[in-house]
Formats: structure tokens, C-alpha cells, sequence
């Protein structure tokens, strides 16, 4: 179905972002003016699922302004991640590579210069690039990869990364907390610790504060083409904040999945994760419930600070020459499969939601094929009129934008060993040579448009699911007989992407 803005309003937009054009002479022989580029504000929330918005089957007491904002929107309801964890996937998301291409295949690397971020693989210099929030890909006080302004709220990365120039540094969300008259819970610490945080008012909050910064963002570059990256940590662990208590929850609220215990027939790391995951956020239909209230709570404050960033938009008369993204880094299984977080295939933990409002859009569209975020970048420089990169991989989803259509094509995603794999144990469930083993294992992993779904391993048991026929992912089809020739054309289709993507793993 093809919609207004996408044959007005979205060429016009596309157009603008080309410095090439110009405008005919007016009517009374004055040159007229070359009418504004359009800008790009996009919001990434750290491990946001889908359904916490209206528009994905949520209520739409979670996220009202998202859920508002998805119906001016396209919808993009079946997207996926390169990689779920939060460095590697951010990796894709800045410089449209492959994380194994760009080495950032685990939390905490460093990505390497040579690989440019968004700003630099823009051909136009006109506009102003700023990137405020978690990064995690390397220094996160200092400004870098062609930003122009640089706002830092993360300082837990100081022994992580040893290029910070000062050792002293902290973050600008710090100077904020001191500058509030707040001081740190440890004498001899010289930032605020993640528990602290968790326990100040809404005003003191990154979310908040983060608000502050893009709005004041707005205000001085209202009249300035721009690029603002706006990335929230929450609703991230620790879990908690102050809003802990604003979604009271019952036992319907409990994931359908949320009482599945894996057999034999799944993979070892999976059944250890069942183990760790109960130690750490308990066992219970009350201990779940008390943790999903409050990853609820700080969904919904993520959510104001969007809806105020929104409003400064219509404020300052700019709604309707930006376009506005809103997606996430991965999702969290938050008790689906009695997993919580990331690092597993699973769909809770691989899909996020992928929202886009173009100028002028006032109605909601809808996308129903995979989609991957490799294809982000590229769609984001063809947005705002520039060139395709030789850097991308991926390409541009902007057809399907303009109400065209795109033929559907298989969504790959990768798993490489991460933090979890290095001192493993579990209880009764193997040999420790067989734990060690499980715990470092690699994934790859394609969805089809049909509904498709096999991971591959290295070292593990593979998966293989229908997800139209069972999208909770309960029934691991992968030793089945019948489903022999469908386990090849997966297996064959994932080794083919391998071979064009420099993928050297052998699964």
C-alpha cells in the first residue's frame, strides 16, 4: 500500500539531502531559497523489546509516547540484529560491517579506527553530528569517529579501555550528578556507581538528563541540518529505578514461555544459562514478575524523555523536516524460556522494534518481511540523500519506505563466545571439559521470509524452528527426519552468506 508522504513529502525529503539542488527562480525574478535538508534523530534504547510498544501487541501504558509516535510511523515488525550483545551490535549499527568483520564479536571491544562511524561515511559536511549517551565501543568520554558534539553518561569503562587521555576523566552525566551537589557513595570514588543511580528521582536520571542535552541540541542547531544520536542505557540492568513500582503485574503478565525447561535436545549453553539465570533473578513466578516490573518501569522513563525530545521537535517547528528512527541494540528474553537478557538466539532476545517517521507522515504503514540491521546504515545515508558507502554491506530498505517493494530475502545473525564462556559451571548438566566446551561455542543463525528459523554451531546441539507455527520457539525441529531437506537448504544458505561476508567459522 503506497501512502501520501511517501510519493510528496518523502522525494522531497530525499531530494533535500542532495547539495546538489537548487531551486528555480521566483516569480518576481529573486533567487529563492534552497529549501532545508532534512535531518535524522534517532533514539536506541539498550535492550528494549518490541512488545514493551502498542503497536507490537504491548499495552500502551509501557511506552505511550513511542506507541503515539508508531502510529505517524512505519512500522517495521519483524527486524533483527547482527549480533545479541550490546557492543557487537552497535558495531553494525555505526559502521554498517559485520561484527566479525570489524572484530567487535564481544562486550567490551574496542572498535578500530580504520572502520568509520555514520558521520564519516557521510559525503556531506553540512551537517552537524552528535552522538549522545552509551557508546561501548571503545572511549566513552572522549569525542571521536567524526562527531561534532559528544555528550558521555557511562563511567564503569575506565578499566576496560586504557585510551581515555585523562585518567581522571569522568563523565558528562557525573559533572552533572556534582554539579546537582550530589556526591559519590565511596569517599575515594570519583564517579557514580550503577546502585546509586538506580535510586535517584526521575530529574536526576540518565534518561532525563539525556533529555536535557538533545533538547538543548535542538534549540542551538534549529536552524543547522543535523544527525543526533540519542542512546539511552536503560532498560538495561541493574534493573531498577525510580519507577520500579508504576506496572503492578499478575500471573497473565508471565512470559507464555516463561515455564519452559529445555531437554536434552538443546543446546548445552542454553540449559546452563537456565541454571545461572535462576541464580541470579531467582526461581519463582514472583521473583519473575518483580523483575519484569521493574525493566517495565525504566521502559516507561526512557519513554517520557522520548516524548519530551518529540515535543521540543514540534516546539521548534522541526518535526516535519526530520526523520525520526527509534529501534533498539537487541531485545531481553526477560523470563521467556526461564532465560533473562541477551546472548541466545531466541526471538525475544534477536528482534527489536524498528520505528521510522518521515516528514510529514501522519499515518502509520506497516512492513512485515525480515529485516536486518546491516541494512541500517545504508538506509540511513540514503535518507538523507548520500551516497552509497563501499564500507556498507548491507543495503538500502528506502523503497520499502516509499511504499515499493523489495523482494524478501534471509536474515543472518552471529553468536561468538562472550564474557559468559569464561569461568562456566553448572551443576549435573556435564563433564567441566564439556561446560568449557558449550560455553565458548558460535552461532550462526538465518530466518527466511517463510518463517524459517536454524541456528548452527560449532560445538553445540543446533536448533531448527517454524516460527508460524511455533513463534515461542518450544519444539526444536532440528533432529526430525521429515525435516532433512528443509536442515540443507538452511544449512546451504547460511555457508553461501559465510562465503560472500568472509565468515571463516565452520558451522
Amino acid at each position: 500500500m503506497k501512502f501520501d508522504f511517501t510519493r510528496r513529502s518523502f522525494l522531497r525529503t530525499t531530494a533535500l539531502g542532495s547539495a546538489a539542488l537548487a531551486l528555480g527562480t521566483a516569480a518576481k525574478g529573486q533567487p529563492a531559497k534552497l529549501p532545508r535538508k532534512p535531518n535524522l534523530l534517532i533514539f536506541l534504547p539498550d535492550q528494549q523489546r518490541p512488545d514493551t510498544i502498542a503497536c507490537y501487541g504491548g499495552p500502551t501504558n509501557y511506552a505511550p509516547n513511542l506507541s503515539k509516535f508508531a502510529t505517524q510511523s512505519t512500522v517495521f515488525h519483524q527486524v533483527y540484529v547482527t549480533h545479541p550483545v550490546c557492543t557487537s551490535s552497535r558495531s553494525s549499527l555505526m559502521t554498517g560491517t559485520w561484527p566479525h568483520e570489524n572484530h567487535c564479536t564481544q562486550n567490551w571491544a574496542e572498535l578500530d579506527p580504520k572502520f568509520l562511524c555514520f558521520p564519516e561515511l557521510m559525503s556531506d559536511r553540512d551537517y552537524r553530528c552528535a552522538y549522545m549517551g552509551k557508546w561501548h565501543l571503545g572511549d566513552e568520554l572522549n569525542m571521536q569517529h567524526g562527531f561534532s558534539e559528544w555528550v558521555s553518561i557511562m563511567d564503569e569503562f575506565h578499566k576496560t579501555f586504557n585510551k581515555v587521555r585523562d585518567p581522571n576523566a569522568i563523565s558528562d552525566y557525573s559533572k552533572f550528578l556534582f554539579e546537582k551537589g550530589l556526591k559519590p557513595a565511596g569517599q575515594q570514588q570519583r564517579f557514580f556507581g550503577k546502585k546509586f543511580i538506580t535510586k535517584l528521582p526521575i530529574e536526576l536520571g540518565r534518561p532525563k538528563f539525556l533529555e536535557i542535552k538533545a533538547c538543548d541540541f535542538l534549540e542551538r542547531h534549529k536552524n543547522d541540518p543535523f544527525v543526533l544520536f540519542v542512546m539511552f542505557l536503560e532498560p538495561h540492568p541493574p534493573y531498577s529505578g525510580p519507577l520500579n513500582e508504576e506496572h503492578p503485574l499478575t500471573e497473565k503478565d508471565l512470559d507464555p514461555a516463561a515455564n519452559h525447561i529445555f531437554g536434552a535436545d538443546m543446546p548445552l549453553r542454553y540449559r546452563m544459562r537456565q541454571q545461572w539465570d535462576a541464580e541470579r533473578f531467582g526461581k519463582s513466578t514472583h521473583d519473575y514478575l518483580k523483575v519484569k516490573q521493574r525493566y517495565l518501569g525504566l521502559v516507561t522513563q526512557v519513554d517520557r524523555s522520548i516524548g519530551a525530545i518529540l515535543e521540543k521537535l514540534e516546539t521548534l517547528g522541526l518535526a516535519d523536516n526530520t526523520i525520526v528512527i527509534h529501534t533498539s541494540d537487541h531485545g531481553d528474553m526477560m523470563g521467556a524460556h526461564r532465560l533473562f537478557e541477551k546472548c541466545v538466539m531466541f526471538e525475544e532476545a534477536v528482534r527489536v522494534p524498528y520505528l521510522v517517521r518521515m516528514p510529514n507522515q501522519r499515518r502509520t504503514a506497516s512492513i512485515s518481511q525480515p529485516i536486518s540491521h546491516i541494512d541500517l546504515v545504508p538506509t540511513f545515508l540514503d535518507l538523507l540523500g548520500q551516497k552509497p558507502h563501499e564500507q556498507c554491506v548491507g543495503k538500502s530498505r528506502v523503497p520499502l519506505l516509499r511504499g515499493e517493494s523489495m523482494p524478501p530475502q534471509t536474515v543472518f545473525i552471529e553468536w561468538a563466545p562472550d564474557f559468559y564462556g569464561k569461568n562456566p559451571k553448572a551443576h549435573g548438566l556435564g563433564t567441566p571439559e564439556e561446560i568449557k566446551r558449550a560455553a565458548n561455542e558460535t552461532t550462526r543463525t538465518a530466518i527466511t521470509p517463510e518463517g524459517w528459523k536454524i541456528c548452527l554451531r560449532d560445538v553445540d546441539k543446533n536448533e531448527l524452528y517454524n516460527l508460524r507455527a511455533d513463534p515461542r520457539e518450544m519444539q526444536n525441529l532440528y533432529g526430525r527426519t521429515n525435516q532433512k531437506e528443509m536442515i540443507a537448504k538452511l544449512t546451504g544458505e547460511i555457508h553461501q552468506w559465510q562465503g560472500r561476508a568472509g565468515d571463516t567459522i565452520k558451522v
